[in-house]
């Protein structure tokens, strides 16, 4: 039986450029980058290094790159220090989206408590927020827009650019959680009028346990972690030095082969979207151009999806059927509700997320074992039962 990884939104297998960076800094070059002697020394050598070079990746200077533990403390820390100059300007209004990822919503209700004003914007059908939308919410009280890059379950890509415009146009703080976008689609801070930044080397085949606040220069950042001077004394905690040159190496890897790889994995998607389409009652979720190379979302019709996953896994596919932060929860994905997806609809939702190590080999057995394990579901479901012999009626025509 073959054995399938096709969950690289929620995680990616380390490169092997990654591992390879990382040995030497566990192994020789141990030290603690703040002590002084030379083991230190060689360690604060590899971070000035990783931090040039996550910063010419992005597009910025060096000294705008905060390295932290992860995407999610990333969101938090621009967040809230967005907020925070709002609230000393008397500004206390938030933009963002209905299908945001829980990183960044929960950490907006957090701010609703303490009396802020969140405005989700609306999701089109298709997964998308347009830049007018954003232009029309703004207001002469808005603090910050924070909108994602790239959607982690239905991969619609965001018009950033435009968005970032709209805000620079404004004078309003513009963030963007980047974790699903940095590494596989081109980023330019700068160009793209990006005020702060957040992104994850797990998502592009580097080290979990690391990750990127971008904050452009003449931002006041708030203290997420307090305690020692690291970060220029805006993030605490002695520096993951294995974890960072990973993550920069990864990051390097990735980027310099960007456009081969979304050649390849595009290609590979769109069989898998166009074999899996012809599933009766199914649809595809997210729009069907503006989306991530590796990401299939499908919801079909009759279908549980903790059962789907469990059945696929059975067969050797490592399936999602939304975000991994959220796979513990029996309620439907957030996103797909956001998008108008009715309840019973989300509950059989399926992600596959491929990355350049999938194979074609692989997309013909998933095209194979898929519909089979949806058309033995189908066949033990009383509901679906009841829509075959027009007792109920379909949703999905």
């Amino acid at each position: 039986m073959m054995q399938i990884y096709a969950d690289n939104a929620a995680t990616t297998k380390m490169s092997r450029t990654a591992i390879d960076a990382m040995l030497p800094y566990m192994e020789t070059f141990y030290g603690n980058p703040s002590s002084l002697h030379t083991v230190g020394q060689q360690a604060a050598e590899a971070l000035a290094k990783a931090r040039e070079t996550v910063a010419s990746l992005l597009g910025c200077e060096a000294r705008e790159i905060y390295f932290t533990s992860g995407g999610s403390e990333a969101d938090n820390q621009a967040i809230i220090s967005a907020a925070r100059i709002g609230a000393k300007k008397g500004k206390k209004h938030i933009i963002s989206t209905a299908f945001e990822h829980h990183a960044v919503l929960h950490t907006l209700e957090k701010l609703r408590k303490e009396g802020f004003d969140i405005e989700l914007l609306d999701v089109h059908a298709n997964g998308m927020i347009s830049a007018q939308q954003v232009a029309d919410a703004i207001r002469e009280d808005t603090c910050l827009v924070t909108i994602m890059y790239a959607n982690n379950e239905i991969g619609s890509i965001l018009p950033i650019p435009e968005i970032g415009a709209v805000c620079k146009e404004k004078g309003v703080l513009f963030h963007t959680d980047a974790v699903q976008a940095a590494g596989h689609l081109h980023i330019n801070v700068k160009e793209q009028n990006i005020d702060m930044l957040s992104l994850s080397a797990h998502k592009f085949h580097g080290p979990k346990g690391s990750g990127v606040l971008y904050a452009r220069k003449g931002i006041p950042l708030t203290n997420i972690i307090e305690g020692g001077a690291q970060e220029r004394g805006k993030r605490a905690g002695t520096e993951n030095i294995p974890g960072i040159v990973g993550m920069a190496a990864a990051m390097k890897e990735a980027c310099e082969h960007i456009d081969e790889d979304t050649k390849k994995v595009s290609a590979l998607r769109d069989k898998l979207i166009a074999g899996l389409s012809k599933i009766p009652h199914s649809i595809l979720n997210g729009d069907p151009v503006n989306r991530l190379p590796g990401n299939v979302n499908m919801c079909f019709e009759g279908v549980e999806g903790e059962s789907l996953l469990l059945l696929l896994d059975r067969d050797g596919i490592c399936a999602s059927s939304g975000s991994a932060c959220t796979s513990g929860s029996l309620d439907p994905s957030h996103v797909l509700l956001s998008i108008g997806r009715p309840h019973e609809i989300a509950h059989g939702s399926l992600r596959l997320s491929l990355c350049s190590w999938n194979t074609e080999e692989e997309i013909d057995y998933m095209l194979e074992a898929i519909p089979k394990v949806i058309e033995y579901l189908r066949s033990i479901s009383p509901l679906w039962r009841d829509k075959v012999e027009n007792r109920k009626e379909f949703i999905l025509k």
